[in-house]
């Protein structure tokens, strides 16, 4: 993992590559706000882009489950600034933090999928396994999005530490 601090809701600055442990990260191309007007009329029409918000629930209801099978860290990955994934992180009641690539530093760095709508370069969705700051698996693509976390959670089991 490249050494890059991302602003989390929690608060902290975090560089994926300096955590010890297991880490588990999930990207994501954005969340929406409730009430507010999609970014594009036909965003559910855009493959990937629907199922951001089930794919954050699912991580949030096995959290639990994917720090016993070895996790020491989860977090969320949007391009999203921090203060719209805080609205969208306290909503769902998320009990880890959400980072923002806002900048696209992570994104670039890696290489990571991306996604071009209307005029925001999104994450196209994914996960990953980060062991003391070296990417171990990666789960690409991701369909349905609301199994990524059940997907995960199976890989951990299977590969302990």
């Amino acid at each position: 993992m490249p050494d890059i601090a991302l602003p989390a809701t929690s608060g902290a600055v975090i560089s994926l590559a300096l955590l010890a442990g297991r880490t588990v990260l999930y990207a994501y191309p954005r969340t929406g706000v409730p009430g507010e007007i999609s970014p594009v009329d036909d965003w559910d029409m855009i493959p990937g882009a629907r199922g951001c918000t089930p794919q954050s629930c699912a991580f949030r209801d096995h959290f639990a489950d994917l720090k016993a099978a070895g996790a020491d860290h989860v977090f969320g990955l949007s391009t999203q600034s921090t203060a719209y994934q805080s609205e969208m992180a306290t909503r769902l009641h998320l009990p880890f933090p959400v980072l923002s690539d806002a900048d696209l530093l992570l994104a670039r760095a890696l290489g990571l999928p991306t996604m071009q709508v209307a005029d925001m370069q999104l994450l196209k969705r994914l996960a990953a396994i980060i062991d003391d700051g070296v990417i171990r698996h990666v789960f690409y693509p991701v369909f349905p999005p609301d199994s990524n976390a059940s997907d995960v959670l199976e890989w951990l089991k299977a590969n302990g530490v």
